[in-house]
């Protein structure tokens, strides 16, 4: 990998391990339906722009069911869940139970058609994963409600659908075009939502600061950043993040908010890491048969 590869796989590494300590801030001032429509308010209006000039939003008009849909799958239910479940849980514990999304896409993908062999390697991946997440929880549960769980359970689903929808509708399409429109659709849609939650003092600079880091530098400067890793590295490699990003959601909970992380939380992560690497690991290929030799 190249210099420029490697800065910019450590950027985003950083840019989307810090969302879940930022939720976690903005969401004590913030209802979780204001701090989404906040977020992409601010986002979109930075990136439309950007669209706009590269001509990439008039390409969309034919596909608004699918952009939609990707929409509200891979933005608009999954953040205001994210803000939900953080209201009860820490943004470290939140972070680690995201990085399942991996094995949930193992799922998703066998099960709509991608047919894909589920291999010895592969299954013992899904089965160290589902250990590792049942360690996560089981240690971190001590009697609090289940909901915020499940919460972040659904945006592990969301977040291993939503590239899929990319993938098979969208993915002839513009990549900055899709993101600013299904960020400026998720406003939209956030504005009549968000008007019955409103603040009802001014938030503290704390969760402003939060909000406006979550908008400018996780959001719109993030898939930036990202589709010029893509064009860099390749978008398999690009998606090796995904491993990065919980570890440094749980360093910054500790590092920033004090939150306390357990023997047992970083064991069932270690658990879910080791099966998301099995369970994605592409197949080796097969080697080609010898031909067939005539008889002399």
């Amino acid at each position: 990998m190249s210099r420029r590869g490697w800065l910019l796989f450590a950027s985003m590494c950083v840019i989307w391990g810090v969302p879940y300590l930022l939720i976690r801030v903005a969401v004590r001032d913030l209802s979780p339906a204001m701090l989404v429509l906040s977020r992409t308010l601010v986002a979109a209006a930075i990136l439309l722009p950007l669209a706009l000039r590269r001509n990439e939003l008039r390409p969309l008009v034919r596909h608004w069911p699918a952009l939609v849909v990707f929409a509200a799958i891979e933005i608009a239910i999954p953040w205001v869940l994210l803000g939900s479940a953080e209201q009860h849980l820490s943004s470290s514990l939140t972070g680690l139970l995201v990085a399942a999304v991996p094995l949930v896409a193992v799922v998703v993908a066998a099960t709509t058609g991608a047919r894909e062999h589920m291999s010895g390697a592969r299954a013992a991946g899904l089965l160290l994963g589902v250990l590792g997440v049942a360690a996560i929880v089981g240690v971190n549960l001590d009697g609090a409600s289940a909901l915020p769980i499940v919460e972040v359970g659904v945006v592990a689903v969301c977040y291993a659908v939503g590239p899929l929808i990319l993938q098979r509708y969208l993915a002839h399409l513009p990549a900055m075009g899709v993101i600013a429109a299904s960020l400026a659709l998720t406003a939209v849609i956030y504005v009549p939502i968000a008007a019955f939650s409103l603040p009802h003092e001014m938030p503290s600079a704390a969760a402003v600061g939060a909000v406006a880091g979550l908008a400018v530098v996780c959001t719109a400067l993030a898939f930036v950043v990202f589709f010029a890793l893509i064009g860099e590295i390749g978008p398999v490699r690009a998606t090796v993040i995904t491993y990065v990003n919980p570890a440094v959601a749980a360093i910054l909970g500790v590092l920033v908010l004090g939150e306390h992380l357990t023997i047992g939380v970083m064991l069932g992560f270690g658990l879910v890491l080791a099966g998301s690497v099995l369970a994605t690991r592409a197949p080796r290929p097969r080697a080609p048969l010898e031909p067939a030799t005539e008889p002399a």
